[in-house]
């Protein structure tokens, strides 16, 4: 399934500066249900963002039309807990290309890039950085530039680097995942197969 080619994202950000946020409160188990990747944005954190009556919470970021934008930058650990890959379905269908965060956990970190959200890692110096500026201004705008692999806070010109494998790099930059990219390789399987003896 191929999904938005990422190449430099410039958004206003979502701020949750909540450390530990589990995979089961970004999308709770019991909308696991569905197979396809798609409708699982409505649910995302489902219990912090509804009432038991369904009415939202006020309190809750998502809830807040103070902030919008097409990055969420959480707390450090972002992701923990069990590997469910439906959270990160639910990050991208609700419409966020990129998280930003101290830390990740490595299953939700690569579920998030296998389906087209980019997660960035920064110190935990530039995320405080981050949630001041946003909180200062919910217009701060934040440039990920994935050819280069910086973030930046455009108000400061602040940056930091970041890391990504060149793979999972060039299967964004293309809009693939996995299996895109086999298929992208079809003639040159095609051909190599073509040499073989058997």
């Amino acid at each position: 399934m191929a999904y938005d080619k990422f190449t430099i994202l410039r958004s206003t950000a979502v701020p949750m500066p909540i450390e530990n946020v589990d995979t089961d409160q970004i999308i709770p188990a019991r909308f696991l249900k569905a197979t396809e990747r798609k409708g699982f944005g409505d649910n995302l954190f489902r219990d912090w963002r509804y009432n038991n009556d369904n009415t939202p919470k006020a309190d809750f970021v998502l809830n807040d039309p103070t902030y919008s934008g097409k990055i969420l930058v959480g707390g450090k650990n972002f992701g923990s807990g069990s590997s469910r890959e439906h959270a990160a379905w639910a990050i991208y269908d609700y419409g966020f290309r990129c998280v930003v965060s101290s830390f990740f956990a490595d299953i939700f970190q690569a579920n998030s890039i296998n389906v087209g959200i980019l997660p960035v890692r920064v110190s935990p110096e530039f995320l405080e950085k981050i949630f001041a500026a946003i909180e200062a201004d919910p217009k701060t705008e934040l440039e990920i530039n994935l050819p280069a692999q910086t973030i930046t806070l455009l108000a400061t010109g602040e940056s930091e680097s970041f890391a990504i494998n060149e793979y999972k790099k060039h299967n964004l930059t293309n809009g693939y995942d996995d299996i895109d990219y086999l298929l992208s390789m079809k003639e040159e399987i095609g051909a190599f197969a073509e040499t073989r003896p058997f």
